[in-house]
């Protein structure tokens, strides 16, 4: 069986609002369109990785039950809209965490290709047929580093890298990100 492609999106600031440590569902707002883009994606049959620095957990701000409770209402939430997210990783790690166990340099915290290639590795991806959609540098040097296809979203802080960022392609956002994946990818 060949490797599949798929898109691998970031959440805070390329799906959702980026309010700071968003980790509550009444914190939570998606971006407009967002939940149909990924809708457009499951259509065309893409497999759909969410990948997301969560350092709030190191920080001690909230806990990684957290984080998986509010994973379960956005699956519940895109399904409303006929949508999914194939699969779902997280990073809660950052080196000035104040929780012993988190505080540490992790391969799984972006910039670093960890979540990505575990994702790769579980669910048999193509890095080359794929795409990284992120808001941030930080979300697109992996995706870069494993020869996948970069779009930066101006939301979040998009505009604030969208000089420094290793970005193919830019767009507004994530219902434009979508469209470019669909049309690359034909």
């Amino acid at each position: 069986m060949m490797a599949r492609p798929a898109v691998f999106l970031d959440r805070d600031g390329t799906l959702n609002e980026d309010r700071g440590y968003v980790y509550q569902v009444d914190d939570f707002a998606w971006l407009p369109g967002a939940r149909e883009a990924v809708a457009r994606l499951n259509a065309a049959g893409l497999f759909t990785v969410l990948v997301t620095n969560q350092a709030g957990v190191a920080r001690g701000l909230y806990e990684e039950a957290d984080i998986e409770q509010l994973h379960a209402w956005m699956q519940d939430d895109l399904a409303s809209v006929g949508a999914h997210l194939d699969a779902l990783y997280y990073a809660p790690y950052h080196v000035e965490g104040v929780v012993e166990r988190y505080a540490i340099m992790h391969p799984d915290r972006k910039p670093d290709t960890g979540m990505l290639e575990r994702a790769i590795r579980e669910h048999d991806l193509d890095p080359a047929r794929s795409f990284m959609v992120g808001d941030k540098t930080t979300d697109l040097i992996p995706g870069r580093a494993l020869g996948m296809t970069t779009i930066l979203v101006e939301t979040g802080y998009g505009l604030r890298d969208r000089d420094t960022a290793p970005a193919d392609y830019i767009v507004p956002g994530i219902t434009e990100a979508a469209a470019l994946t669909l049309t690359r990818q034909a």
